[in-house]
């Protein structure tokens, strides 16, 4: 039977299914679009700690605990966690692996590594190797900051096409066996194609959504090709953190290929800030995708008001070094299919 079609997409046979969900965020996410969807809102950005890279690591943490505890399982029946986030060396997520004491895969996948670790996750469930398998994914305004842009105490004053990076951080469950409490029982994961890089040449690295925007018209369009599908087959087509700017490139880049998604286009960088709390170009961050996923798109799939859609998490594959040298920005946009099944 095969389990690859086309290029580069992926079939999972066995339709692992999402069980459990958390989302952890801070208070500017919390008071946003999807407000009093998320499991836990901060009201200290530094959660208590003595730095915001601890801070990352406990929201991590805490994240991927919660998901578990709501499945009914313990974090030590996990048979394999694959995460990441933005900081260099993956520290969020390797530190965050020594303290839950999980086997662990450590992915950069920039911002779109939540739909990476679904990608590999369901390998792992439908190959037989692992299940259940925690995907997670996070981080934070004030560790991105510093590491990408400026010092926090300049107070830099961001330009017109820069978002905003999410403080928060997503853990979903998915698993080939029931769990003993499941939270959700009809979320299927069916499909996944595998991103290519690629780069038209954007140097600023204050508009990563237009660095990434065409290598999600990328994907969407192997997706298609592989599968013989129609974006009409699709109740939702969700983009990661492409904002405002990223969002309308895509449909433009979509348009020329003859693929209107304007009705069933999402873009969670682009929805989850209010209109009036001033992020005018929306939000980014590898938690951004994470947390909008776990705190509402699973439970439209979950209700039916949503029966099959496509998510797409989009990277900008960058690094501080390579931004001081000049490089142009790589992107990347991973994708998989949730279905609703009885």
């Amino acid at each position: 039977m095969r389990k690859r079609i086309g290029e580069r997409t992926l079939l999972f046979r066995s339709e692992p299914r999402v069980r459990s969900a958390a989302a952890i965020v801070a208070k500017n996410e919390g008071e946003g679009a999807y407000r009093g969807m998320f499991d836990t809102v901060l009201d200290d950005d530094k959660c208590g700690e003595d730095s915001f890279e601890k801070a990352e690591c406990k929201m991590f943490q805490t994240a991927a605990r919660l998901a578990c505890e709501k499945a009914g399982i313990g974090i030590g029946q996990v048979h394999a966690m694959l995460a990441g986030d933005l900081l260099n060396q993956l520290i969020t997520a390797n530190f965050s692996a020594r303290e839950l004491g999980v086997p662990y895969l450590g992915l950069y996948g920039a911002c779109s590594t939540m739909a990476e670790s679904l990608l590999l996750g369901g390998v792992l469930c439908d190959g037989g190797y692992c299940s259940p398998v925690l995907c997670c994914a996070s981080s934070h305004f004030s560790t991105a900051e510093r590491q990408y842009r400026f010092p926090l105490e300049m107070g830099t004053t961001a330009p017109p096409t820069a978002q905003r990076t999410v403080t928060g951080a997503g853990a979903l469950l998915l698993s080939t066996q029931p769990m003993p409490i499941p939270v959700f029982s009809h979320v299927a994961l069916t499909a996944a194609t595998i991103g290519r890089v690629v780069d038209l040449g954007v140097t600023d690295m204050n508009n990563m959504g237009a660095a990434m925007a065409p290598a999600c018209c990328d994907t969407i369009l192997a997706h298609l090709r592989d599968t013989g599908s129609r974006v009409e087959e699709f109740d939702l087509i969700v983009s990661g953190d492409l904002g405002t700017f990223g969002s309308e490139m895509l449909l433009s880049l979509s348009s020329q290929n003859d693929l209107n998604l304007i009705d069933r286009y999402l873009d969670c960088g682009a929805s989850i800030y209010l209109e009036e709390q001033g992020f005018s170009c929306g939000g980014s961050g590898a938690g951004c995708s994470a947390v909008v996923l776990a705190a509402e798109l699973l439970d439209r799939i979950e209700r039916g008001d949503v029966q099959r859609m496509l998510f797409l998490a989009t990277g900008a594959l960058m690094s501080p070094t390579t931004g001081q040298q000049g490089e142009s920005i790589p992107g990347i946009a991973h994708a998989v299919v949730l279905e609703r099944r009885d």
